[in-house]
């Protein structure tokens, strides 16, 4: 059985050692021959100078021969080895044929060896990357999500992994969080990616900032609806570093390309306070607010009429972020007086 083009042409598509393939071919070999003859020892070598798969069987050494598959007389076998006795086992050629069902097996065999090596090769070649930002190309677009092409292997970004605005076209450039690098493939995915999660803005923060990324500025929390607005806290570990004005950049250079990759989501930075009423009113940004009173049951906060749409935010999000942002239950009053109070529990948000 020839196997030198064959093996050459997976060392070519799968980029994989052509002695690891022949040892592959060779034990997709022995389970079709184990299928046809289960009970005898065979086993399947490659022999590279004259590239052909031997098939042997181990047989007996015995004085009366009374199964020739699995016997061989003690005459015959001092034609072979002078030092042979009754008793001895010998590896000969065997000769028996396998039919269409058995190679059926040894491709099905052959193709699963081959996958795990690939698999293997991938778990170990992103494992040290998982958590952190990988750059890739829209390769396919899909109903549960889009195939990204990261180096030379396939990852999946989950649609409930991606930011609700994001454009599905191929051979588009695309960053995202390696969320998770899988032992063995789930629906054929390994790679699953992620940019919908408060870690992936973060990541962003730290490529996009270097004061991030060295620790100058800390990210003290993030609050996120992908698509729509994120809120993130900042402060500074260096006197000298203003740390909103560090992460936005002159004229907003810095978070732009955050939000280019982001697909535009509104991202408002907010300078980190001890002081819980200033934290409060900072993280109802852009809303301006007129006083904040902090109580037992949550922050009870003042704004002018023509202010109640930003505080609030669509479908209560700004809101609803800013509470989370805070951890605190917001109150929205107008006018010195309980016109309405908006609690966290009672919004509804879009998911």
């Amino acid at each position: 059985m020839k196997l030198a083009s064959v093996i050459d042409s997976l060392v070519e598509e799968k980029g994989l050692d052509s002695k690891v393939l022949s040892d592959i071919m060779c034990e997709g070999m022995l389970s079709a021959y184990a299928k046809k003859y289960p009970d005898f020892q065979l086993k399947v070598s490659y022999d590279q100078k004259n590239d052909m798969l031997n098939v042997e069987i181990e047989k007996e050494v015995v004085s009366t021969v009374t199964d020739e598959l699995s016997q061989i007389s003690a005459r015959k076998a001092k034609s072979i080895s002078a030092k042979t006795k009754v008793g001895d086992k010998l590896w000969l050629p065997f000769g028996g044929k396998i039919g269409r069902i058995e190679i059926l097996r040894a491709k099905q065999v052959i193709a699963q060896l081959i996958r795990k090596i690939e698999v293997d090769a991938v778990y170990n070649e992103f494992k040290e990357k998982e958590g952190s930002i990988v750059y890739g190309v829209i390769h396919k677009c899909e109903r549960a999500g889009t195939v990204i092409k990261v180096a030379d292997s396939l990852a999946f970004l989950p649609r409930s992994l991606a930011i609700p605005e994001d454009k599905c076209i191929v051979g588009y450039p695309i960053r995202a969080l390696l969320k998770e690098v899988l032992v063995e493939p789930r629906n054929d995915n390994q790679l699953i990616l992620d940019r919908s999660s408060d870690i992936f803005l973060k990541k962003l923060f730290e490529l996009e900032i270097p004061e991030v990324f060295e620790k100058l500025v800390e990210i003290k929390k993030i609050v996120r609806i992908p698509g729509y607005k994120s809120k993130v806290i900042v402060v500074s570990n260096d006197p000298n570093i203003d740390p909103v004005g560090t992460c936005v950049g002159v004229g907003g250079a810095r978070i732009k390309p955050i939000l280019k990759e982001l697909s535009s989501e509104k991202i408002d930075v907010i300078p980190w306070s001890e002081n819980k009423e200033i934290l409060v009113k900072n993280a109802l940004k852009p809303a301006q607010v007129q006083k904040v009173e902090i109580t037992d049951v949550g922050a009870n906060v003042w704004v002018e009429e023509d202010q109640r749409s930003l505080a609030i935010g669509r479908m209560g999000q700004n809101i609803s972020l800013a509470s989370k942002l805070a951890e605190i239950n917001i109150h929205l009053m107008t006018n010195e007086k309980p016109k309405e109070k908006i609690r966290l529990e009672d919004i509804q948000i879009d998911e």
